[in-house]
């Protein structure tokens, strides 16, 4: 008991001072990483970055410097902090393994937000779905169908793959195709239909509308329509010419012929 309490007074000095060392570089370090976190942010803010990666950007520098000043304040007191180091250093490689998938969506999810192939609001095909974008994470992107249906769609699964974006330039080129019989009349019938895409405002006059034979196929001569419209009239418009166009060949008496085979059948007599 004498030697501890010898041993306190001798060393308490040295200890309080190694304390309110530590302490003090735990404090003015910890305001040092905020304000250079801080700084990250507002130039990244300026540069026009994704506020999801600017605020995951700054949390981790902030985390990244706040471990620099703890493992100071640490060495501060005297305490060897290279073996602290491999421990951590180990640790953080073995989470890094057992997240590797987790890991490989928050790339994805940074490469998304800095590249930017669609925006919130798109209507996108990608990873093996399709619908509109209502939401970009750093590991999932949220979409929905349609039908209204929810779909989460890892980030590393839509940067794998191909990504098509119906939403992105401002028109679209609505292409279909009309079969008439092989007897009717097909300046008639391109006449028709020209009559009913000029006669649609939504339909664009430049670039102009072009319809044409496309193929004489087995059963009917098919004609390739091509009218261009925005973007957001595609459906409404192409569901209107496919109706309006076949009521007008039933009035006119134009065929749209459907696949179909002729069978000949023979009689063979029996030999006598």
């Amino acid at each position: 008991m004498e030697n501890i309490t010898t041993w306190l007074s001798e060393n308490a000095f040295d200890w309080g001072l190694k304390i309110a060392i530590a302490i003090a570089i735990f404090i003015v370090g910890k305001i040092v990483a905020r304000m250079l976190s801080n700084l990250i942010k507002k130039a990244m803010t300026r540069a026009g970055t994704d506020a999801i990666l600017v605020g995951f950007i700054g949390n981790i520098t902030y985390g990244i410097l706040l471990v620099a000043v703890v493992l100071a304040a640490i060495d501060s007191l005297g305490v060897n902090v290279t073996s602290l180091m491999a421990i951590v250093a180990a640790a953080g490689l073995a989470i890094g393994l057992a997240l590797k998938d987790s890991l490989g969506n928050f790339a994805a999810g940074v490469m998304i937000i800095i590249f930017r192939p669609f925006k919130i609001g798109d209507f996108i095909t990608a990873g093996g779905v399709s619908g509109v974008v209502d939401e970009i994470g750093l590991f999932a992107t949220l979409m929905h169908t349609g039908d209204n249906q929810r779909l989460i769609v890892p980030n590393s699964a839509i940067i794998g793959g191909n990504i098509t974006n119906t939403s992105a330039l401002p028109t679209r080129r609505i292409d279909l195709v009309f079969g008439i019989g092989y007897d009717d009349n097909i300046g008639q019938a391109r006449d028709i239909m020209m009559a009913i895409i000029e006669a649609d405002e939504r339909i664009l006059k430049d670039p102009a509308p072009a319809i044409a034979v496309g193929e004489l196929a087995d059963s009917s001569v098919n004609l390739n329509v091509r009218p261009w419209v925005e973007s957001g009239d595609y459906w409404p418009v192409r569901a209107d010419l496919l109706e309006n166009i076949k009521v007008k060949f039933d009035e006119v008496g134009i065929s749209i012929p459907y696949p179909q085979q002729d069978v000949h059948m023979h009689e063979v007599k029996a030999a006598s």
